[in-house]
C-alpha cells in the first residue's frame, strides 16, 4: 500500500515538472516568439528562459542548486561549457549556472516535443547523430555562434549514458571547437540530478543540486591536435569529482 501511495505522489510530481515546463512558455509566449525571431535577440531569449523558465521549474520541483565556483564566468566572455548530462534537469540547471548567454547544442529528437520543441528547435543548434552531414552542420553553426561571441554548451557523452555508467567517455567535437576559437573549455559537474530526477519515471525526490564549476581548461597556444588530450583532462577532472561526491 504505501509502496503505491508512492507511486502516486511521484506521478503528480512528475506530471507537476511537464506543467512548469509549459506553463512559463504559454505565459510569455509572446516575448519568446518575438526574442527567436532572430540572433541578434538571442540575448533577451536568454534571459527569459534562464530567470523566468528554468528557475521557476527547479524550484518549483523542489530543487535547490548548491555551487562550488573554483573559477569565475566572466561577463561578455565565450566559454564552451560541458558537463556530465544524466538527467532532464540538466538543461534548467546549466541555464542557471551561467550568466553569460549560450547556446545548447542538443539532439533533434527534442524539437518533435510540443510547444517546448517549437523554440528548442529555433534557438539550438540542432544534432542528428547518425548524420555524418548533420554533424558537419552543427560544427558549421557552433562556429558561427561562437563568431558572434556567444558561448557554446555542450554534453559531450552524446547523449545520456546506461544507468550503470557514471561518465560515458567524451567526444572530441567540443574540444575542437573551443582549441579553434581559443575559448576557455569549463567543466561542471552535476553531483545530484541523476538521484533527483532520473528518466525513471517513478523515481526521484526533491532536493540539493550541488554542482561543481571547476577552473577552465585554457586553449591558448593548443592545436586542434590536442583536442584528445583536452578531452581525456575534462573527463578526468568531472570523473574526480563525482567520486568525490561518492557517486559511483
Amino acid at each position: 500500500m504505501m509502496t503505491f501511495i508512492k507511486n502516486i505522489g511521484r506521478f503528480l510530481w512528475r506530471i507537476w515538472f511537464y506543467l512548469l515546463v509549459l506553463i512559463p512558455i504559454l505565459l510569455f509566449f509572446p516575448f519568446l516568439l518575438i526574442f527567436s525571431t532572430s540572433e541578434k535577440l538571442y540575448p533577451q531569449f536568454f534571459w527569459v528562459a534562464r530567470n523566468l523558465w528554468a528557475r521557476p521549474i527547479l524550484f518549483g520541483m523542489g530543487f535547490f542548486p548548491k555551487f562550488k565556483r573554483e573559477e569565475e564566468i566572466v561577463k561578455g566572455k565565450s566559454y564552451m561549457l560541458i558537463s556530465n548530462h544524466t538527467s532532464m534537469t540538466d538543461i534548467m540547471l546549466m541555464l542557471v549556472a551561467s550568466k553569460n548567454p549560450f547556446v545548447f547544442v542538443g539532439k533533434k529528437e527534442l524539437s518533435k516535443l510540443p510547444v517546448f520543441g517549437f523554440f528548442y528547435k529555433r534557438t539550438c543548434i540542432l544534432v542528428d547523430r547518425g548524420s555524418a552531414r548533420s554533424r558537419k552542420a552543427v560544427y558549421d553553426s557552433a562556429q558561427k555562434r561562437l563568431s558572434q561571441g556567444m558561448s557554446i554548451c555542450i554534453f559531450p557523452e552524446g547523449g545520456v549514458p546506461e544507468e550503470e555508467i557514471v561518465l560515458d567517455k567524451f567526444k572530441d567535437g567540443a574540444f575542437r571547437l573551443a582549441i579553434e576559437h581559443q575559448i576557455p573549455v569549463v567543466p561542471i559537474t552535476f553531483a545530484d540530478n541523476k538521484k533527483l530526477f532520473p528518466y525513471e519515471f517513478f523515481k526521484g525526490s526533491p532536493g540539493r543540486m550541488r554542482v561543481t564549476i571547476h577552473p577552465f581548461l585554457s586553449t591558448e597556444g593548443k592545436a586542434v591536435a590536442d583536442k584528445k588530450e583536452m578531452s581525456k583532462t575534462a573527463h578526468e577532472i568531472i570523473l574526480s569529482e563525482l567520486t568525490a561526491y561518492g557517486i559511483s
